[in-house]
């Protein structure tokens, strides 16, 4: 019965049943700083991301805009851009906010990247080339 009450008491609901409002609001508080953390945040991360993304668009860059339309950036202006559309060269303007992906720059940063697990699995390999001549002077 006294591990009932212990129980209880630990739960934040008093003898009679009750709960105590202070363990409603710290778990209130728990569940908002959770929702924040899951969800909040890495939206506006996101968000920033995609604002450096279009802000930082340049002449000559490959783009697929919302509505999936590919071009080649050719005039760049503060709200908007020309894009060059198809073997035809028609030209398009285009608002900054309607730009999904910057092609170019996603190429540029796969090959960064497959180029940084070379480097790895070259090191990897020079540490187990090393450690096997470190073994063959040991016997």
């Amino acid at each position: 019965m006294n591990t009932i009450l212990l129980f209880a008491q630990a739960s934040g609901t008093s003898a009679n049943g009750q709960q105590n409002p202070m363990t409603m609001i710290i778990m209130m508080v728990i569940l908002f700083a959770v929702m924040y953390f899951v969800m909040i945040r890495p939206q506006k991360k996101r968000q920033k991301e995609e604002q450096e993304m279009r802000s930082s668009l340049e002449i000559g860059d490959e783009i697929v805009t919302i509505g999936g339309i590919v071009g080649k950036v050719v005039t760049v202006r503060e709200n908007d851009l020309v894009i060059e559309t198809g073997s035809d060269r028609n030209k398009m303007k285009i608002e900054r906010w309607a730009v999904n992906t910057n092609r170019t720059k996603a190429e540029q940063h796969q090959k960064e990247v497959e180029a940084a697990r070379e480097a790895a699995k070259a090191k990897k390999a020079e540490k187990k080339k090393k450690n096997v001549v470190d073994e063959t002077k040991e016997k």
